[in-house]
């Protein structure tokens, strides 16, 4: 496994995977830089990993803006001197049927979970090519595999980041490595944001058994710790007791 002290990105940091990724990533001696909206929390998420003895640093990010991605990147360039690891994390999940036309969380998904990772690679692609090497990880979900009712326009992203990684990673042979990590049901706030009735409730049965985001973190630990000649291109973690 390789150790050596790298600086790392997290984006959507504030809770959920991105915040167990924060503080895992943190924990084996990474320098994080996180980022989200939430600022408050970045802040106490900062002080509990200092208080740990580690070293991390956030800042206000919105993801669907391109220009506040690359100046999240600059920022860890102008602290760090680099960027090593950029974990495309941040994600909405407002599912519901097509027939309701909810036009605008269908809007909103595709510029949080499509154009956020695209915002995410062309912002730390070129640092990454100039440096030589780097490793850009998107958490996608089971549904970047399958689709279930409500979750068609989620599902669709999911199949797009999925699509977008591959095609980064046969283009990047060699230089960087490019890992998704596709969660099935984990313990997170991801569901907070599903308004229709109908999908919130079989939200609560479907997520009945879950893992916890610490497993998911522990995943993109793994792909990020191996030597500079492996790359780790897919790797899916679901609940034992789950089918699905």
């Amino acid at each position: 496994m390789e150790r050596t002290t790298k600086v790392v990105l997290v984006t959507g940091a504030s809770s959920g995977i991105g915040e167990a990724t924060a503080l895992r990533l943190a924990a084996d001696g990474h320098r994080v830089l996180m980022g989200a909206r939430r600022t408050e929390r970045l802040e106490k998420l900062a002080g509990r990993i200092a208080a740990d003895g580690g070293t991390a640093d956030f800042r206000r990010l919105d993801v669907t803006d391109a220009a506040d991605v690359r100046a999240f990147v600059s920022a860890a360039i102008e602290r760090w001197g680099r960027v090593d690891v950029t974990v495309n994390n941040a994600g909405v999940m407002p599912l519901s049927p097509l027939s309701e036309l909810r036009v605008d969380e269908w809007d909103r998904m595709l510029d949080v979970n499509v154009r956020g990772v695209l915002h995410g690679i062309a912002a730390a692609l070129p640092v990454m090519r100039q440096q030589g090497g780097g490793h850009i990880v998107t958490v996608a979900s089971v549904g970047a595999y399958e689709v279930v009712p409500t979750a068609a326009v989620y599902c669709a992203t999911k199949f797009a980041v999925r699509a977008l990684s591959e095609g980064l990673r046969q283009e990047s042979a060699g230089g960087i490595r490019v890992t998704v990590v596709s969660p099935g049901v984990t313990e997170s706030e991801l569901a907070d944001s599903i308004s229709d009735p109908r999908a919130r409730e079989d939200m609560k049965t479907y997520r009945s058994v879950a893992v916890p985001a610490s497993a998911i973190a522990d995943a993109i630990a793994f792909a990020v710790s191996q030597p500079a000649e492996v790359d780790v291109n897919e790797i899916v973690v679901r609940p034992a007791a789950s089918a699905q």
